[in-house]
């Protein structure tokens, strides 16, 4: 039943108040912005632990990028109640006893709705959560790229990949604290395909981290080519741009970090070699497809009885195409290592291979007797990277 405006708004903002005061505020969404706005499409409000006192941290979702603003509890339910008379004909409020829908009519009509609670727990209140939750639910990018919805919710069919950004920017982090990077960061992402991991990095690096940073998705499909840069765009991601050429066409040899995530079979080779020939301080791969030296061996007697089934020979040649890739970067003077990024449950492809530049000499001729070691045990030719390596 539709009723007075300022009373059903003043009811509504009471309820948020309580709500913030007793420790059930879970967030607090505005939509369906009034012709007031013509740029503005959401704003998301929660709770934040600024130099011990609570505030309230407003996320402008506008067209072209996101802007926020964090404020005094008092000041902010003033702000709130000003984008209601104002700016937007929805809110939801969610708590952890109930959920609130407020809808304004365009005739100033107001109806306030409760539901059953959509969360049992309240969110930290620590202003430096993005170092458990990396990827906010309304970053502009992830609605555009489809992983959430309209309201900053994570469409459950994306669930996997929405835990697999968060994993992977945890382990950037780390990674970029290690290397030695310039004042200005030159990142090429080889194969970004529809960019959900270029994306997250930029944003990561860039808007959370505050670093000054320039990001390049190679990409061979124009039509992801041209989705992508039209989303950077409507992001206003000034510093992220997408290319289409093949890998091994890819000619900037000023690469501070190079990442190549599933990169097929030999295209993660021909992404190494770029990185090694630039001397990129950082080379990130997550390796897949390993055609190359299956093929090699296939039909070639193996000794060792872990070879006679099948799945075993498969998981062993991708070690060893992996192992040898490692210990070509480690003859270029790179501290390498191998493991799993994300859990088998999400993706198999789930190995990262990092090397990161040091300035000390490798003991190469003791690195390559390992190489053909490793070769001549199990039938191997040549390793691709070997034979593009200059």
């Amino acid at each position: 039943m539709e009723r007075d405006f300022v009373s059903v708004v003043k009811e509504f903002v009471e309820v948020l108040q309580e709500s913030i005061s007793n420790g059930t505020f879970v967030k607090l969404t505005l939509s369906k912005a009034t012709p007031a706005e013509p740029t503005l499409t959401n704003v998301y409000v929660r709770t934040v632990s600024l130099k011990d006192s609570l505030h309230l941290s407003f996320t402008y979702r506008y067209k072209t990028n996101d802007q926020v603003k964090n404020l005094e509890v008092k000041e902010g339910l003033v702000l709130i109640n000003d984008l209601l008379e104002k700016s937007f004909l929805t809110a939801s409020l969610f708590t952890t006893t109930a959920d609130y829908t407020l809808f304004i009519s365009k005739k100033g009509k107001a109806t306030l709705t409760k539901l059953k609670a959509t969360f049992a727990e309240a969110p930290s209140e620590e202003h430096d959560r993005t170092k458990k939750k990396r990827v906010l639910d309304n970053d502009a990018y992830l609605h555009l790229l489809g992983i959430t919805d309209e309201a900053g919710v994570v469409i459950p069919r994306m669930s996997d990949k929405y835990r697999q950004i968060n994993k992977y920017l945890e382990i950037i982090e780390s990674l970029i604290k290690e290397a030695t990077l310039p004042k200005v960061v030159n990142i090429v992402d080889m194969g970004s395909g529809k960019g959900y991991l270029t994306f997250a990095l930029y944003d990561y690096l860039h808007n959370k981290l505050g670093l000054d940073v320039k990001v390049v998705g190679i990409e061979l499909r124009a039509e992801l080519v041209n989705y992508c840069n039209d989303i950077a765009k409507r992001c206003g991601f000034g510093g992220l741009s997408f290319v289409r050429q093949r890998i091994e066409e890819f000619s900037n040899e000023h690469i501070d970090v190079l990442i190549a995530l599933h990169a097929c079979d030999t295209a993660t080779d021909d992404a190494i070699q770029k990185g090694l020939s630039a001397s990129a301080a950082l080379i990130i791969c997550a390796p897949c497809c390993h055609k190359q030296i299956r093929q090699q061996v296939k039909g070639k007697e193996q000794h060792s009885p872990l070879l006679k089934y099948g799945i075993f020979k498969e998981r062993q040649f991708e070690m060893v195409t992996d192992t040898i890739r490692a210990l070509i970067m480690e003859q270029h003077q790179y501290d390498t290592k191998i493991f799993e990024f994300i859990s088998n449950e999400h993706t198999r492809k789930n190995v990262m291979l990092v090397g990161t530049k040091k300035s000390k000499e490798a003991n190469s001729p003791e690195i390559q007797q390992q190489i053909d070691e490793m070769k001549k045990e199990f039938g191997i030719e040549f390793h691709y990277l070997e034979k593009i390596i200059v």
